[in-house]
């Protein structure tokens, strides 16, 4: 028997997989910002350097700005898909993308306007830089439509959990994103060139992913129709979603532009290349997270419970694998610094990496909360939370970058990230209603506590024999109690399953 469509579209051996896919995607483009970073900023100075982190955020981020339909458009795809409606969503899907066309070209114009501005008054750009980097500027903002209508794009085959495919066009355009400017660097120096080959990738990828959709969804190329009730729905999930696509960016990236523009570029490098460094982690929850997404679109109205239990083994799944991972940064901040730039940057950078460890660690877990709320069907709630998060995190981020400099915008950020964090944990547990469902979602706060004490203690050691012996020790007791705390039963059964099926295919050989 063929089991129902929200049954294959949420099924624990297919997000596994597709989890696994999106880690791999994401995740294999950090090595070539490993390889690259150190290269571009030798040869590019730090004033330059800076400059491109910005064209990088722009190119690999401005999809945010979309009006929140491109996670509108994966919401209700999955849910008809999961409603066995799949007739109603070519209509849907030529709504969603006509939409998000007009707002493309209408950002670009806007971006265009103020380049001008923000070249020679908002940012501390060298007068030297200043006309590279408005140039650089215009093409970026004629990638905007391609960016924001990519995403849209993407997110037709995320509804259908098709991974595989979206992760076979984003490792070559991560990969791309730092080894094209790589490319560039024996013919030419200069912004404009960088930046038009980073440009000139986003539109081969826009072009592959619309190929894809029409092989998927072959009704997409015979049937191209718009229904005005589409758009409703859209504009009202894709509203909200606007709020925090908006909100939620200024929030996360505000940081380095007021370092730009209150201190010098030079801090921007100091401060942004930790942040990339760090934030890399955040490949981990958003894998996750893209999968848990749709599952959670498809199965919280028709199954609650299963919907629960997604979201509390999420949260328990990255709690687990990212404590080792950030107190290893935590701990070794300095070292790791030194060892992959140069002193300088240990210097500048060690304290920024650490605070950013701790903000990027309460991020991730908040990253399931943020999920389950916006697929229950309440964007509103996360939209209405970051319109009262940004005038606090404002007024601390220009105090703290007052009083304590880069330091201070890193410890403003992961302070937001703990309030933003905690508000998601208490919102997500009233959209499920029965306190024993309730209780699923709880995480112990004494378990938080204790892993930001562990985590101090690892900023303030010094020597690397202590360094390396607290590690061990910890990370000892902490694989004790992962065992026999938070696995349960089933979990640990299946772990010794699997290693013993290892083991035997091994010893085979």
């Amino acid at each position: 028997m063929t089991a129902p469509p929200s049954t294959n579209h949420t099924s624990g051996h297919l997000l596994a997989r597709n989890t696994i896919w999106n880690l791999t995607g994401m995740g294999t483009p950090l090595l070539a910002a490993l390889f690259s970073i150190p290269i571009l900023v030798a040869t590019l100075g730090a004033e330059r350097f800076g400059i491109l982190t910005l064209a990088w955020m722009v190119i690999g981020y401005f999809s945010l700005f979309d009006l929140g339909l491109g996670r509108a458009l994966t919401k209700l795809v999955a849910e008809k898909l999961g409603a066995g409606q799949a007739k109603a969503i070519p209509p849907l899907v030529w709504a969603a993308m006509s939409l998000m066309l007009a707002l493309g070209l209408t950002a670009a114009l806007i971006v265009i306007l103020i380049s001008p501005w923000l070249t020679q008054s908002a940012l501390k750009i060298p007068h030297a830089l200043q006309e590279e980097t408005l140039r650089s500027f215009y093409l970026l903002a004629l990638s905007i439509p391609v960016v924001i209508s990519t995403a849209g794009l993407r997110g037709i085959l995320e509804a259908q959990q098709r991974f595989g495919m979206v992760n076979a066009l984003r490792i070559p355009m991560g990969l791309l994103t730092f080894l094209g400017p790589l490319l560039v660097l024996p013919f030419s120096h200069s912004l404009v060139a960088i930046t038009a080959v980073l440009v000139a990738f986003r539109v081969v990828a826009w072009l592959a992913h619309l190929l894809l959709c029409f092989k998927v969804m072959p009704t997409l190329r015979t049937n191209v129709s718009i229904r005005r009730r589409d758009i409703r729905p859209l504009l009202h999930l894709g509203g909200w979603m606007t709020v925090t696509n908006i909100v939620g960016p200024l929030m996360v990236y505000l940081d380095r532009f007021l370092i730009g523009s209150l201190v010098s570029m030079a801090a921007v490098a100091y401060y942004v290349t930790p942040y990339e460094v760090v934030t890399k982690f955040l490949l981990i929850p958003g894998a996750l997270v893209a999968v848990l997404f749709p599952a959670f679109s498809a199965s919280f109205a028709s199954d609650q419970k299963h919907a629960a239990a997604l979201f509390q083994r999420g949260v328990k799944y990255t709690f687990l694998i990212l404590f080792p991972l950030i107190l290893a940064t935590i701990t070794f901040a300095h070292e790791g610094l030194g060892l992959w730039l140069n002193s300088a940057f240990a210097t500048n950078g060690t304290k920024v990496l650490q605070w950013l460890a701790v903000g990027v660690f309460l991020n991730s877990l908040a990253n399931i909360p943020f999920a389950f709320i916006q697929g229950a069907g309440r964007p509103d709630l996360t939209a209405k939370l970051h319109l009262i998060e940004l005038p606090f995190y404002l007024l601390t981020l220009w105090w703290l970058l007052h009083t304590w400099g880069i330091v201070g915008a890193a410890v403003a950020w992961a302070t937001r990230a703990a309030i933003d964090a905690l508000a998601l944990f208490v919102l997500a547990t009233h959209l499920i209603s029965g306190v024993e469902k309730r209780e699923a979602f709880k995480l112990d706060t004494m378990v938080i506590i204790a892993t930001l004490f562990v985590f101090g203690i690892g900023a303030i050691l010094t020597g690397p024999g202590i360094k390396i012996s607290f590690l061990v020790v910890t990370l000892l007791t902490f694989t004790a109690a992962t065992w026999f705390l938070f696995l349960s039963q089933q979990e640990r059964l299946l772990i010794n399953a699997t290693l013993h099926g290892k083991m035997g295919s091994f010893k085979q050989q």
